[in-house]
């Protein structure tokens, strides 16, 4: 959406390669729970959801046609959120787990 509130199509050819991208990174994501990476399980998995996120918030949500301000406004929000994991992992690192 513009700022005169015009709608912006996106050719059928785009929604299904998005889709197929999601797909793709599905499978990915199943695919990788299948293996113990160790500590990098966590990182792994939000970053595929991640990727994910943005196909859906640039192209379904029409993101990348849209206002500044509202790409300023949802990557504002993402940052506070990965904040927010940084420090519930550093949480986590500093615990003492019991059953060692």
């Amino acid at each position: 959406m513009g700022s005169n509130g015009e709608h912006h199509l996106m050719s059928l050819k785009t929604h299904y390669a998005v889709i197929g991208a999601l797909f793709v990174l599905t499978v990915i994501t199943v695919a990788v729970a299948q293996f113990d990476f160790g500590v990098l399980n966590v990182f792994i998995a939000l970053g595929v959801a991640t990727v994910k996120a943005y196909f859906v918030l640039a192209y379904f949500m029409h993101l990348k046609w849209d206002s500044v301000m509202n790409r300023v406004l949802i990557g504002s929000s993402f940052f506070f959120l990965a904040l927010l994991a940084i420090f519930v992992f550093l949480d986590e690192m500093t615990r003492i787990n019991p059953r060692l």
